[in-house]
């Protein structure tokens, strides 16, 4: 992690994550550029950056080049903002210069506007003497400039005015020509992008990438934020190497005396496990009843449900005997639905945070990864969010319970959507398997790390006292995995049954 302790005062933003991302905020009396499409979120951010200098009792000044006044307080005013103590300045071109008969004979029209609204911007600043201001948006003064060297001239003398000011300066771009131009990020003494994408289905998603930043070791890459009533909230990526805790090795029991024999003894704190196989064959409940138990003793647990409403699972575990709502009406299991269409991988991730830092819970549900898969932008980045995500909550001691959806209901041709089982510390397989003329459900630990667990093959069936009820080790059958098994020995023991004899 970078050391801040040592670095001079920073300027916040008034954006919490975003100063995360700048390691602490904006070094003072330098000049930025924010950059990004219409409707990225450039203004909202300024407005946020001047409110947080205004709070502190400091002169600040929004010049606007484009929108009016009255525009930028309905802006404010939807998001609930005062502007006390924010001056804003309009810096338009009068009616007259629109005018279809103003003419100019010595000199190109461009350097009289140019030199007309650059000082204009100068008298402001010297009225109000601000130490921080914002320039929206420097496209007005490009098109004015006329091409890029008197552009970037003009960039420099803005740069060398403020130098001596103490201001720290923003200039908006919003990268409305064809070409990117780069003139300004190389005089910049840091650039933050703001981009936004429109996915095939779902609202549209919008990140932040801080592009340059001069002397500071900031966290590079995207990071997801929201545009919500209030302003900018950025979700930071959760980088596992900044993190790094050994936990303490302890186990967390199921509350299922079998199944924590099956496990060699149960979960262990800071693992991850995997239960994996066909829709209705119990993962759901096998994750709940892992929550209930850590609740049952006191700890908080997590549940992220991408798939089903917390109103039917809370209804499905009553029905099954299992106490989930108690718990939950109690406050030591934490129910959250995601709505994958609309929520980003980082603002879940950022979810997911809060839960281990702040509620302090030690087993968290993430049910799917169906369902986390289709929040992803593209699939190939669902492994990377996985591993560090695995690995963040690891460090923290955090029990991580994943539930997989394989697709088909028998066979061997099964798949899930993705392979995470490598990332996976335990592995719990189910399956539907056909006997006696009918579909029973099977379990198995297929993979442990770091302890010894049961390689049997056992059946169990749902409710039942505990809502779980697992049998003894599948011995006279073969193939259960495949589920269609033969019987291959004298008599057989399953669940409901008395004793087979062929």
């Amino acid at each position: 992690m970078p050391d801040v302790a040592t670095a001079p005062a920073l300027l916040g933003t008034g954006i919490r994550g975003l100063d995360y991302v700048l390691c602490g905020g904006l070094t003072p009396n330098r000049l930025y550029v924010i950059e990004g499409v219409p409707g990225a979120g450039k203004t909202t951010l300024a407005m946020q950056f001047l409110r947080a200098g205004a709070a502190r009792g400091e002169p600040v000044l929004y010049v606007t080049l484009s929108e009016t006044e009255e525009e930028l307080r309905a802006i404010s005013a939807s998001h609930g903002w005062d502007l006390a103590g924010v001056q804003i300045r309009e810096v338009i071109p009068s009616e007259g210069n629109l005018q279809a008969d103003q003419s100019y004979t010595v000199f190109h029209p461009s350097e009289i506007e140019l030199s007309e609204t650059t000082q204009a911007i100068l008298n402001e600043v010297d009225a109000v003497k601000p130490t921080r201001i914002v320039f929206d948006s420097m496209s007005e003064l490009r098109l004015l400039a006329g091409n890029p060297l008197r552009y970037r001239r003009q960039v420099l003398a803005l740069k060398q005015f403020f130098a001596g000011r103490r201001c720290t300066v923003l200039l908006l771009d919003d990268r409305t020509q064809s070409d990117h131009d780069l003139q300004v990020q190389s005089i910049a003494h840091g650039v933050i992008a703001l981009d936004q994408t429109y996915p095939e289905y779902g609202s549209e998603r919008r990140r932040v990438r801080v592009i340059k930043y001069r002397g500071v070791a900031f966290r590079g890459g995207f990071h997801d934020f929201v545009i919500r009533r209030g302003g900018l909230e950025v979700f930071e990526r959760i980088i596992a190497s900044e993190s790094r805790e050994v936990p303490s090795r302890r186990w967390l029991s199921s509350g299922v005396a079998e199944l924590d024999s099956l496990l060699g003894g149960g979960i262990e704190g800071g693992s991850s496990t995997l239960l994996v196989g066909a829709a209705g064959t119990g993962k759901s409940t096998i994750a709940g009843k892992f929550a209930t138990a850590a609740a049952e003793r006191g700890e908080v647990a997590a549940m992220f449900l991408f798939d089903e409403s917390p109103h039917i699972l809370l209804h499905r575990m009553d029905g099954l005997g299992i106490d989930l709502r108690k718990q939950v009406e109690a406050g030591r299991v934490i129910l959250q639905q995601v709505d994958p269409a609309e929520m980003s991988p980082g603002e879940f991730a950022h979810r997911i945070r809060a839960a281990a830092e702040a509620d302090k819970v030690s087993v968290l549900v993430i049910d799917s990864l169906n369902g986390y898969l289709n929040a992803m932008p593209e699939e190939r980045f669902l492994t990377i969010h996985l591993h560090e995500l695995l690995a963040y909550l690891g460090q923290r001691g955090v029990a991580t319970i994943m539930v997989a959806v394989q697709h088909g209901l028998i066979g061997t041709a099964m798949q899930g959507p993705v392979d995470a089982s490598y990332l996976a510390d335990s592995i719990i397989m189910l399956r539907y398997f056909e006997a006696m003329g009918e579909v029973r459900q099977a379990l198995s630990v297929v993979k442990k790390r770091g302890g010894n667990h049961e390689r049997t093959i056992r059946e169990f069936r749902l409710g039942g006292p505990g809502g779980l009820v697992i049998g003894g080790p599948l011995r006279d059958f073969h193939g259960v995995l495949t589920g269609v098994p033969q019987f291959v020995g004298t008599s057989a023991e399953l669940l409901g049954t008395s004793k087979h004899k062929p």
